[in-house]
């Protein structure tokens, strides 16, 4: 195994560490100038008889073309490249992965990603489905999703994480990431603040007995994520080492998540929104939302209501009396379909819900659990959890959106989402604690009454957030 990155003090020393806990990713390449490297890390890492690079239009003109060049001068083989095309952008569908796919085993070449998220996905299922490992060539530090195993695609339109290994190898190259629109560095920069959310919903679900805390993971992400997230400016000037700083974040996020076997160390109930919000297709200004950008605003979604968790008297509470209002299965379902007017959703969200059903003892026993360790988790959001007025500050300086209306979302859509959210996946989250305690309708009325969190226009931020290149 072999990682290079920029240096950043011992940061890259904990990245070195990550790699070497992942599953699948053997090599790692965060550098200016980094797709000089490519040749040697295929040769190290990837050999294979030829390659093929998969692009759409404007990755292949972003970087697609310089890897072709770069491969032929060092007289490694390649066929014809594969550069998707779709309007107003590819759609990452399984039923088009399974098309490459179906070329990757006819041309028996190894696949070379180049594009963000929607190409890295389609390539990840593909390879899978091919039956062949896959290297990536990062364009915008725009996701999480480079190195994580498992690829988001539609199928039937409801958004999936489908089982599928993460790359061998990444090359991200800094000055390719530099020229990308700095709105897909501010989408990356929303989706690496939601990780300040998936540690808190992690450690209440480890707390509860839900889902125990795995330490090596959940250390990868949140131990520099104040440092990755604390120069928002720098990242909207384009700095290289602080896009270099987003970039191992963002990367790391993914191995954190090879090393745990899912996604519980980089995704929470910050996600459930923006799934949510993006299997609706809300859209601004006649485009699709990003990825990204809804998920910051699920994250400060998710920060307003921990603060208001975080004031409530927990040592006061019945856990019998709470566990008694527990809905029968069949309520639970009715409840769950009413939600979604949409069938597939309905019927998906049902399945989801029916999975993470708990008796009325077992959700007594959680809440008993809650009162016990209620002083050790409430350190934890004190000491770990910014403010949400102060992500919201950090997203507007790195021109990402920062309240519902960015994203498509009206004011009562996104107060009845706190409850939809938490039905559309099995993960326990902080959603379903304030379920389990019966406030989930009260902090939601509480946040969005007059003086609370999200009263009126926060901001009112008018331009596009949907603008740029992603692939």
């Amino acid at each position: 195994m072999s990682c290079y990155s920029f240096p950043m003090d011992g940061q890259e020393s904990d990245l070195r560490k990550a790699v070497a806990a992942a599953g699948t990713t053997r090599d790692v390449v965060i550098a200016a100038g980094g797709l000089d490297a490519l040749p040697a890390v295929l040769v190290r890492t990837a050999p294979a008889a030829a390659y093929v690079i998969v692009a759409d239009d404007k990755t292949w003109i972003a970087a697609g073309g310089r890897v072709a060049g770069v491969l032929e001068a060092a007289g490694i083989g390649q066929a014809e490249p594969v550069v998707l095309s779709g309007h107003p952008r590819v759609k990452p569908t399984v039923e088009l992965s399974r098309d490459l796919a179906h070329q990757l085993r006819a041309s028996k070449r190894l696949p070379i990603a180049v594009g963000s998220g929607v190409i890295s996905d389609l390539v990840k299922h593909a390879a899978e489905e091919a039956g062949t490992p896959y290297v990536c060539v990062p364009t915008a530090a725009s996701m999480d999703g480079y190195a994580a195993s498992g690829a988001a695609l539609r199928e039937g339109g409801f958004k999936r994480t489908l089982a599928c290994a993460a790359p061998v190898a990444i090359v991200a190259d800094l000055d390719v990431i530099a020229r990308a629109p700095g709105i897909m560095a501010a989408w990356g920069y929303g989706d690496l603040a939601g990780k300040l959310v998936a540690g808190a919903d992690w450690i209440v679900a480890d707390a509860l007995g839900e889902e125990a805390m795995n330490a090596a993971p959940f250390a990868m992400v949140q131990d520099n994520l104040t440092d990755w997230l604390g120069n928002p400016s720098g990242i909207r000037n384009g700095d290289r080492a602080t896009l270099g700083g987003l970039m191992q974040g963002l990367v790391m996020s993914g191995l954190a998540m090879q090393a745990h076997g899912n996604s519980r160390p980089a995704s929470g109930s910050d996600h459930q929104f923006a799934h949510l919000w993006e299997m609706e297709e809300v859209t601004v200004g006649g485009e699709p939302v990003s990825h990204g950008a809804c998920v910051g605003v699920g994250c400060l979604s998710m920060l307003a209501a921990y603060e208001w968790l975080q004031r409530q008297d927990i040592g006061a509470i019945d856990p019998a009396r709470l566990a008694g209002r527990t809905p029968s299965a069949l309520a639970l379902d009715a409840g769950v379909r009413t939600s979604f007017p949409l069938s597939f959703m309905a019927a998906n969200a049902a399945v989801e819900t029916a999975a993470k059903a708990a008796s009325p003892a077992h959700v007594e026993q959680r809440l008993r659990a809650l009162r016990d360790k209620w002083p050790d988790i409430l350190a934890y959001l004190h000491g770990r959890l910014p403010k949400a007025a102060v992500v919201q500050r950090w997203l507007e300086a790195v021109g990402a959106p920062s309240q519902s209306a960015d994203v498509g979302v009206s004011r009562e859509k996104h107060a009845r989402d706190y409850r939809r959210a938490r039905l559309i996946r099995r993960r326990f989250t902080g959603l379903d604690l304030l379920h389990d305690l019966g406030w989930l309708d009260r902090v939601v009325a509480d946040l969005f009454a007059a003086g609370g969190y999200w009263a009126g226009s926060r901001g009112g931020l008018k331009r596009s957030f949907n603008k740029g290149r992603e692939g």
